[in-house]
């Protein structure tokens, strides 16, 4: 081997070291951040008004209410320790259903056709500011 296809490895072998490592790095920050943070209020919003705060770490039983939207559709929301799922809706794409339940901040689950959107929010002390922007 000559010595610049041994540099091109050295090379190559060094940028795919150091991005393993970022990868690596990322994940346990994401971890550590996530089992830092474990209660959460869930917000429900519709047409941009705040319709019913949910202190999730205050849900001992699962239990299921219904939304009812201007234009005659209806989300059923189910409420469960430590998270929440809109688990039946009459929407054309049901996509809010197909999301599943959320237990973390990460991202909201939202019926655009019932202008519907359900937030989690840290509580207390510990509601550090998100590491991802949109």
């Amino acid at each position: 081997m000559n010595t610049m296809s041994k540099r091109a490895c050295l090379l190559a072998c060094g940028i795919a070291v150091l991005l393993v490592c970022c990868v690596l790095g990322l994940f346990l920050q994401r971890r550590s951040v996530h089992s830092s943070q474990g209660s959460y209020t869930a917000c429900l919003y519709q047409e941009g008004s705040l319709l019913q705060t949910i202190l999730l770490d205050q849900v001992s039983e699962t239990y299921r209410f219904t939304v009812d939207a201007a234009d005659g559709g209806y989300n059923v929301i189910e409420v469960s320790p430590g998270s929440i799922a809109i688990i039946e809706a009459d929407c054309p794409d049901k996509l809010c259903v197909l999301q599943g339940p959320i237990a973390d901040s990460l991202l909201p689950i939202t019926c655009l056709p019932h202008r519907l959107v359900i937030e989690l929010k840290p509580n207390g002390d510990d509601a550090a500011p998100d590491a991802v922007a949109y």
